[in-house]
């Protein structure tokens, strides 16, 4: 009971030692010299996340591992360990390099027909 207690004051002394000032000054106490230029800053773009990793297996018997992406790309790769290949969402009016999705059993790619 008396060690909780001690924890207690000593968590208490040292959320009292923080401050509320502004935090953008830099270390030597000057004002930040971007903080203007943070403020004003454009919104970051996240890239998108992988909403899916499958494995297919194609007719000659050969594997490809596509990461499904939340903005419709994927990346196709025919190693595990390879970087592959970024392919885009497909546009309207284009013939897709990739048919398929990841709720698909079957997927093409470049005109290899593969399956989960």
């Amino acid at each position: 009971m008396i060690r909780n207690i001690t924890l207690l004051a000593i968590a208490a002394a040292a959320l009292a030692a923080c401050n509320s000032e502004s935090h953008t000054l830099v270390a030597n106490g000057a004002p930040d010299p971007m903080a203007d230029q943070l403020a004003n800053a454009a919104p970051v773009e996240l890239p998108p996340a992988i909403a899916a990793s499958n494995t297919y297996r194609c007719k000659d018997n050969s594997l490809l591992y596509i990461d499904w992406y939340s903005d419709g790309s994927a990346r196709v790769k025919t190693e595990k360990g390879t970087p592959g290949t970024q392919v885009p969402a497909p546009k309207e009016g284009e013939k897709p390099t990739l048919v398929g999705s990841s709720e698909t059993p079957t997927v093409t790619f470049n005109g290899k027909a593969c399956h989960v």
